[in-house]
């Protein structure tokens, strides 16, 4: 299936925040990355993928499904 992912938020407070703290610019590069269309077998399979892809846990996304 198809998700195309038109709005996520990310846990940026995790517990290694303070080691890593990211930018303003460094959060939206990562929330870039993640918009857009990816390729699952389900939903969970594509938070997975999302999650993989970006390092971080997601709180909240948006997606369509892509029927062709």
């Amino acid at each position: 299936m198809k998700f195309n992912v038109t709005e996520v938020e990310f846990d940026f407070d995790d517990d290694y925040a303070e080691e890593s703290k990211l930018t303003f610019d460094e959060e939206i590069e990562i929330r870039d990355l993640a918009l857009g269309v990816w390729d699952a077998e389900d939903e969970d399979d594509m938070i997975d993928e999302i999650t993989t892809a970006t390092g971080y846990l997601i709180k909240n996304i948006y997606y369509d499904i892509q029927l062709k």
